[in-house]
C-alpha cells in the first residue's frame, strides 16, 4: 500500500511541475504578442484624427520652403502622427489621372514586388482603404463590409486584398498620390521588397528592387555619413511612431515621372551652365514618411511629390535664398551634391533670375 501511496505522491508532483511550466511559458508567450508590450496599438482607426469638414477642392496644397545656405545632408527626420500619413489637396484628381495613365504607360517602372513582399502590400492595402482613408477623410471616403468607395473619382474597390500584389499595388496607385517602397529588415541592411512608383526623380524604381538600402543610395554622395545611421533608425521604427522629412531639388521641366535626367551620376557627359526656360523651372520637393507595419512589420516609405513653379518662389520674396541654397549644394559635408542634383547644368541660370 506504502509503495503505491508513494507512487500515487510522485505522479502528483510531476503533473504539478508539468502544469507549472505549461503555465509559465503560456504566459511568456502571450506577453510577447500583446499589442500593449509590443507597442502594437489595438486598432490603428483609433488614432487617426478625422478630417469631417475637408474638402479637397479649396485645399491648397503644402508649401515648404527648406532653403538653408550650406548644405549638410542629414536624416533630418522629425515625428509625426500616423494621421498625417496621407494629404490630399486640390491636385487629387489630376494627380490620380495622371498616376492612371502611368502606371499603365510604364507598368514595368512603377509597380514590383518580390514573392516575399506579397504580404507587406496586402497589409497596407487593408489598412489604407478598409481603415485609414474612409477614418481620416470621410467626406471622400467610405466602406461597408466588402467594398471601399471613391467619391472623389467614383471606384468601388474590393477591401480584400488581391492575390495578385501587382493588382493591388495598381489599385493603390489609383487611390493615393502617394509613392511607396516597401522594405523588410535583413542581415545585410533593409531591402526593398516591393514598391508602387509614380514620381520617380531620376531614377529608375524597378532598378532598387532586391537591393537594400546602401545599394539603393550607391549615386548619392556621402550617402555613408548617414547610411549607419538610418539602418538603426529604421530597425528601432516603433508602430504608432512615424517619422516625416522633406527633400528637395531643381528640375527644368514639370514632368513627374523621371527616370533619368535631373540627377548627374558618375561617368555622365553634362553641358555646363545651360541657359533653361524659366517657365518651365520648379522646385521639387519630397516629403518623405516613415512608418512601421504592425503585422509584417515592414517599414512603408512613403513620399508625395510637389512641384512648386520658381517663378512663384521670387514672387515670395524667396529668390536670393533659393538661390544661396544652390550655391550651398557646393559646401557643407556633402559638396559632390553640387553635380549630383545637377546645379552644374542649371545653377548659374537660375540664380541669376532668383536674385535678378
Amino acid at each position: 500500500m506504502s509503495l503505491i501511496l508513494a507512487v500515487l505522491a510522485l505522479f502528483t508532483l510531476l503533473v504539478t511541475v508539468i502544469a507549472l511550466i505549461w503555465n509559465h511559458n503560456t504566459r511568456k508567450e502571450t506577453a510577447v504578442v500583446s499589442p500593449k508590450k509590443s507597442g502594437q496599438p489595438s486598432s490603428p482607426e483609433h488614432s487617426i484624427n478625422p478630417l469631417t469638414e475637408f474638402k479637397w477642392e479649396t485645399t491648397d496644397p503644402l508649401r515648404f520652403r527648406p532653403f538653408k545656405p550650406i548644405y549638410y545632408i542629414t536624416m533630418a527626420l522629425q515625428s509625426t502622427t500616423p494621421s498625417d500619413l496621407i494629404r490630399i489637396d486640390c491636385n487629387y484628381l489630376s494627380r490620380i489621372q495622371e498616376r492612371k495613365a502611368t502606371m499603365a504607360k510604364h507598368e514595368n517602372h512603377t509597380l514590383g514586388c518580390l514573392p516575399f513582399g506579397a504580404e507587406a502590400v496586402q497589409e497596407v492595402y487593408s489598412y489604407l482603404l478598409g481603415e485609414y482613408l474612409p477614418a481620416r477623410y470621410p467626406t471622400l471616403f467610405s466602406r461597408d463590409d466588402k467594398v471601399f468607395r471613391n467619391r472623389v473619382t467614383g471606384a468601388s474597390i474590393t477591401l480584400l486584398p488581391p492575390d495578385d500584389p501587382i493588382t493591388a499595388l495598381r489599385r493603390l496607385g489609383e487611390t493615393v498620390e502617394d509613392d511607396m517602397f516597401f522594405l523588410r529588415e535583413t542581415p545585410d541592411g533593409h531591402q526593398c521588397i516591393a514598391f508602387l512608383c509614380c514620381c520617380p526623380s531620376g531614377f529608375d524604381p524597378a532598378s532598387k528592387m532586391g537591393k537594400v538600402l546602401k545599394e539603393i543610395h550607391v549615386p548619392v554622395p556621402s550617402y555613408d555619413k548617414i547610411g549607419p545611421s538610418m539602418e538603426r533608425y529604421f530597425s528601432r521604427l516603433q508602430v504608432g511612431k512615424s517619422a516625416t522629412r522633406v527633400n528637395w531639388s531643381v528640375t527644368t521641366n514639370s514632368e513627374l515621372f523621371n527616370v533619368s535626367g535631373n540627377h548627374v551620376n558618375e561617368g555622365d557627359q553634362v553641358e555646363e551652365d545651360i541657359q533653361v526656360d524659366i517657365k518651365e523651372t520648379r522646385v521639387r520637393m519630397e516629403l518623405q514618411t516613415l512608418t512601421r507595419m504592425p503585422k509584417t512589420r515592414a517599414i512603408l516609405f512613403s513620399f508625395k511629390t510637389y512641384l512648386y513653379p520658381i517663378q512663384d518662389i521670387k514672387a515670395e520674396g524667396l529668390g536670393p535664398d533659393l538661390a544661396d541654397a544652390i550655391e550651398g549644394l557646393k559646401t557643407g559635408n556633402a559638396p559632390g551634391m553640387w553635380v549630383y542634383k545637377g546645379g552644374v547644368r542649371w545653377g548659374k541660370s537660375v540664380c541669376e533670375y532668383l536674385r535678378s
